[in-house]
This record gives C-alpha cells, sequence and structure tokens, in this order.
C-alpha cells in the first residue's frame, strides 16, 4: 500500500491536516496552497482524501451542505465529504484534482467562523500601512483590478475571498489561498480590519461613508454561506451588525488606476 502524504494546510491560524495515498494529488495540492503550507504546525482537524474516478460522481450536480447526527455532509459534481467537528476528522472522495479540495476548505471554514464572529466574504483585500482593507462588490466591480493596480507597498491578501474573523482586538483580515481571475494566491499575512470599500466604476475616483444599515446589506449579499441553517444564518447577520457598528465603510467611485490608493486610507 502507498505511503501517505500528510499536506498542512493554514489558513487563518487554522491549519489542517490533507492526507492521502495519491502522491499526484498530494503534489497539486502542494502546489495549489504552497504559501499557506505549516507542516510542523498542530492541526485543528484532519481530511483523508481518497481519489475516486470522475463517474463517481454527477458531475453537474450544485453543493449541498447539510448537518446528520453531528456530522457535516458536504457534497457536489466533483467530490463528497463528511466532517466531524468534535472528532476533529473527515473524509473526502473526490477526483483528481485540487479544487475539489478548495471547495471543501471554503466550506468548513464558513461554518467554522460562523460560530466565531467570523465569515468568508466574496472580496478582495489588501494590507497597506499596517491596516488591511476590504473591497466587495458584484462580479465586475474591480475587485481585481483594485489589486492589481495597488501600489509597491500594498500587500495582496486576495483578490477573491477575504477571511473576516473577530478577535479581542477588533475584526481581523487573513490571506487566503482563494484565488479568482487574478490567478495568484494571497499573502499568509494577518492585519486589523481598517475599512469596507463597495466598488462602483467611475470616471474619476471618489468615495462616501456607507450608512450601517446599508454595510450590512453589502455584507449579508457577499458572505459565503453554503448550509441551509437558521441558527448560524442569524450568527452571521449578527456578526454583520456588529462588523458595521465597528469598522467604517464607504462607496468608493474608481478609475482603474493607482491614483484611487489614495483614497484608502
Amino acid at each position: 500500500m502507498p505511503a501517505a502524504s500528510r499536506v498542512v494546510v493554514d489558513v487563518g491560524d487554522v491549519p489542517v491536516v490533507l492526507q492521502t495515498t495519491d502522491a499526484p494529488l498530494a503534489a497539486l495540492l502542494e502546489r495549489r496552497f504552497r504559501r499557506f503550507l505549516k507542516p510542523s504546525a498542530t492541526p485543528a482537524f484532519q481530511f483523508d482524501i481518497t481519489v475516486v474516478p470522475a463517474s463517481s460522481h454527477n458531475g453537474d450536480a450544485d453543493i449541498e451542505v447539510h448537518a446528520e447526527n453531528g456530522r457535516w455532509r458536504l457534497q457536489r459534481g466533483d467530490f463528497s465529504a463528511s466532517w466531524d467537528p468534535d472528532a476533529r476528522h473527515g473524509w473526502i472522495r473526490q477526483t483528481r484534482s485540487p479544487y475539489a479540495v478548495d471547495s471543501v476548505l471554503r466550506i468548513v471554514h464558513t461554518l467554522l467562523l460562523s460560530k466565531e464572529r467570523g465569515f468568508l466574504l466574496h472580496a478582495s483585500s489588501a494590507v497597506r500601512n499596517g491596516r488591511a482593507f476590504l473591497f466587495a462588490g458584484p462580479s465586475g466591480s474591480g475587485k481585481t483590478t483594485i489589486v492589481r493596480s495597488a501600489p509597491a507597498d500594498v500587500v495582496v491578501l486576495t483578490d477573491e475571498i477575504s477571511y473576516v474573523r473577530a478577535t479581542p482586538d477588533g475584526y481581523v483580515a487573513f490571506g487566503t489561498p482563494f484565488a479568482g481571475e487574478w490567478a495568484e494566491v494571497g499573502e499568509p499575512l494577518a492585519a486589523p480590519v481598517g475599512g469596507l470599500f463597495r466598488l462602483a466604476w467611475a470616471a474619476d475616483n471618489s468615495r462616501e461613508p456607507l450608512d450601517p444599515a446599508t454595510t450590512v446589506r453589502t455584507l449579508m449579499r457577499n458572505i459565503l454561506f453554503f448550509a441551509n441553517d437558521p441558527s448560524l444564518t442569524k450568527r452571521l447577520l449578527d456578526t454583520a451588525c456588529d462588523f458595521a457598528a465597528a469598522v467604517p465603510a464607504f462607496r468608493l467611485a474608481f478609475a482603474p488606476d493607482e491614483r484611487v490608493w489614495d483614497l484608502i486610507q
């Protein structure tokens, strides 16, 4: 029997062991999560991964996430998975692709964060002068463009999925490997959140404050959550309200060049 490979992926200070006897998949995972590997970390939980033929799944199936007897069941066209939070263990049966594991990690982190006053947000984010800034908006609003146009002193956390969690000192944003059209993983850094910006294209750059109610609506439209669980959904709404009261938010109209960063501070 082939030896098992362990790939430890740390996102948001939550190290996860991905264990598989499929060496090609292990190599794919190490390449996919290369900046977020932490082999010496004490794992928060582990997934055992088995590679199965594509014919084992319905390739057109949408994501399903539901709780069953204390375990979470996760399924999509390219994977099926089970995770027991109390036992800190789960399994994944998937095709040989890093994107199935990527999706499982996103789902699991949404479940974890929903109980920890945090969320995954469909937003790019970056750090400047020690503070993180989040850029949300619908597809095509410029989330990738604004980090691509950032000056040299800006460190990109992600162009696609931002990881935000409350701490005793306020909300903190973490870098993620969840890349979008920029096709580049973020940096494994963390910084206190200095502001949220709702993006819109314009001929020139301007910003105006968002009221808390608009901020909450912006967050709830962009928070990733896949489970049909009313209690966790309520927790996310409570977190969004708390975030809106604690973090300044703005509508940012911008032209695609570096000058917009003069307004991001």
